[in-house]
């Protein structure tokens, strides 16, 4: 009987043992399996957002190569409507040429040239408009603040917001306005602007919806959860609101 017992306490060692090195096996290969699919996930992971930032650069150089000539055409057309006051013009003309050709093509720009650019804008826009006409711009630019000269504004923002106040206004109503207001400070920029809405132009929109859904898209592709762009129509009075965290996307920039 005492032999037997040492032969099953033998038989129960060598079993514990046995399986006590199967677990470890078993554990050791599951252990590597999950790491191989860890590092393979990870690879398709940062696969993924590779292919992800070339579809987004694809899609904004695409943007981009619709919206120059569009802008240019309006440009011209403003220019040229009023061509006795073209002289006055050529300078603002000027500078909104060299950025649009210069300038446009750098994914960032500093706040401070967007905004020179917005104003040059702004003034061969009003060209067209009568001196009697209630036209109110404001600009609120804290040129101390840090991100003023940074490469942190995509080029062009301004663009869409601005042309379709002049586009889209009722020039002929004794109410009429325009109002484009500009601010920049603590590093958050924001521009406001409301036009009396000419309902002609609601209702026959000639090829004017790109402008609108590249600015959405551009908005965001580049700055994702820092901006937020508003639009009401009350009363015949259409406003858009765009605010845009500078300093918050400047500091992801750095830090990523």
């Amino acid at each position: 009987m005492d032999g037997n017992y040492y032969m099953i306490h033998d038989y129960l060692i060598f079993f514990g043992v046995f399986a006590i090195f199967f677990f470890l096996t078993v554990s050791i290969y599951l252990f590597s399996q999950n790491e191989r699919l860890k590092n393979k996930n990870k690879k398709l992971s940062e696969s993924n957002k590779l292919i992800e930032h070339k579809l987004n650069e694809f899609q904004l150089e695409h943007i981009g190569t619709k919206l120059n000539p569009h802008l240019f055409k309006n440009i011209l057309n403003s220019v040229q409507s009023h061509a006795y006051q073209t002289y006055m013009s050529l300078d603002k003309l000027a500078n909104v040429l060299d950025y649009i050709l210069y300038e446009s093509n750098n994914r960032f720009v500093s706040p401070k040239e967007e905004l020179s650019f917005a104003l040059s804008l702004i003034e061969i826009n009003k060209i067209k408009v009568n001196p009697l006409f209630d036209f109110r711009i404001k600009s609120k630019i804290d040129k101390s603040d840090s991100i003023f000269e940074e490469k942190i504004f995509a080029p062009l923002i301004t663009v869409d917001l601005i042309e379709n106040a002049f586009k889209h206004t009722d020039f002929l109503a004794q109410d009429s306005f325009i109002s484009i207001v500009l601010e920049l400070e603590g590093g958050v920029f924001s521009m406001k602007v409301s036009n009396k809405a000419s309902l002609k132009n609601v209702l026959h929109k000639d090829h004017s919806g790109f402008g609108s859904q590249s600015l959405d898209q551009r908005l965001k592709m580049i700055y994702t959860n820092f901006y937020s762009l508003q639009k009401n129509s009350k009363n015949g009075i259409f406003t858009a609101e765009l605010t845009i965290n500078l300093g918050e996307f400047y500091d992801k920039m750095r830090y990523s």
